[in-house]
């Protein structure tokens, strides 16, 4: 599995050790493997603080390290037993978070087929998509990568092992509290779905791959979807030529490539429901942690806050510059765009947000007008003028991202200029 996986001799993985029979007999296991397959070897505790016997594990664990010669990294981490999200959640997250600063290539962790049919159920009762309902993967990659390689193996079966070779390991007297949703659905209705219907467990783990595997090809649709409608700015005319169905998939897909937790359906099926409705109309449709944003045939996704641009950028003759979660490209053109000999002058060329008493002269003997009326004539919401760019020249505006470029400085007929495009 590890070399499927594509462990490389070298590289460090990291157990995440509660000390539970599970992540003991990993920690072991790999203890074996480690100069056969040639990777270092550490391992990772957290200390929640909120069992009287948190010290002692920690201790264990560290024990467990030292006869088996693995570094070993404690990380002692505060929950709040009164987090809105709950005991389980909050210390989830911390635990999480202190794993993420471990230096390794690959995180290891002890689960199993009977954690992953836990998993399934548990996500099915809160309401989770094909995503969700696909539990847990036994690879991931990433920064670091995570590794399951007992994913295929029953409780039983592990602590068989540990107990066979003698292996001691401690346990959480937390994981008998059926106040606590996983233990209510592993001590009280497993058991009767095991007895009802054999083989209960290995039936929802090979449901979670399918869901997997569903969810890969959604993905996969949502790819040939984007480059249909024009890549990361979208078409909004080809876009809603699409089902709902797919508009819903794209728009789920977009927000968690960029790092956001994808929103409810119901909010997905709301926003379709008015980008329909109002297929011309400007739109910014809040959807939990991003926003979607229709403008002038355009569709694009922004994380919620991050429309207004505050800071300024000093050009040097660079081809780009970052502008938001986009860029301003300056591309070199012949008789069109700003006048390169007027940039060449100039003391300072600054890309920023508006200004108070911003203004621009669209053509040669028409009067300046303000940035506010620029933006009324021309139908600009008021929720997308704190984001437009501004290339100012010597305190002058030059160019003004939807309006092009001033006037005075225009390029002349077959002279060389730079064109500014704004790239969301």
């Amino acid at each position: 599995m590890l070399a499927a996986a594509g462990v490389a001799p070298g590289e460090t993985l990291c157990v995440a050790l509660s000390g539970g029979v599970d992540s003991t007999v990993l920690l072991h296991i790999l203890a074996r493997l480690r100069g056969r397959c040639g990777f270092t070897l550490a391992a990772a505790h957290v200390h929640h603080g909120l069992s009287p016997n948190a010290d002692a594990w920690l201790e264990a664990c560290r024990a467990s390290c030292d006869i088996l010669g693995v570094a070993f990294h404690p990380f002692r981490v505060h929950v709040r037993r009164d987090d809105p999200a709950g005991p389980e959640a909050a210390a989830r997250a911390a635990r999480h978070a202190a794993l993420a600063r471990v230096p390794c290539d690959w995180l290891a962790f002890g689960h199993h087929q009977d954690d992953q049919a836990e998993t399934l159920l548990f996500r099915l009762l809160r309401g989770a998509g094909v995503r969700g309902a696909g539990a847990m993967a036994d690879v991931e990659r990433g920064t670091p990568g995570r590794l399951r390689p007992l994913l295929g193996l029953r409780r039983a079966q592990i602590a068989a092992w540990a107990r066979a070779r003698g292996l001691t390991w401690v346990e959480d007297e937390s994981n008998a509290d059926e106040r606590y949703a996983r233990n209510l659905l592993r001590h009280r209705v497993m058991p009767v779905l095991e007895e009802a219907f054999p083989g209960t467990v290995p039936v929802l783990a090979r449901a979670g791959a399918q869901f997997r595997e569903a969810d890969g090809l959604l993905g996969d649709l949502a790819r040939l979807d984007e480059a249909a409608c024009g890549g990361a700015t979208l078409e909004r005319a080809k876009l809603l030529l699409l089902s709902d169905e797919r508009v819903r998939n794209l728009l789920r897909w977009r927000i968690r490539a960029m790092g956001l937790e994808a929103p409810a359906r119901a909010r997905l099926v709301e926003a379709v429901r008015q980008l329909r409705a109002a297929p011309e109309q400007a739109l910014r449709l809040p959807l939990g942690a991003a926003v979607c944003c229709a403008y002038r045939g355009r569709l694009w996704l922004e994380p919620e806050g991050g429309r207004a641009v505050h800071g300024t950028t000093v050009w040097h003759g660079e081809a780009e510059l970052p502008w938001g979660a986009g860029r301003v490209v300056l591309a070199g053109a012949v008789g069109e765009g700003l006048s390169r000999a007027v940039l060449d002058r100039a003391r300072e060329v600054v890309l920023g947000p508006r200004w108070a008493g911003l203004a621009l002269r669209a053509g040669v003997g028409r009067p300046r007008r303000s940035f506010k009326n620029l933006c009324q004539e021309a139908g600009i919401p008021a929720w997308l003028r704190d984001g437009l760019p501004v290339l100012s020249v010597d305190g002058a505006a030059a160019w003004i991202g939807e309006f092009g470029v001033a006037a005075e400085f225009r390029c002349a007929p077959g002279e060389p200029g730079v064109v500014p495009i704004w790239e969301r």
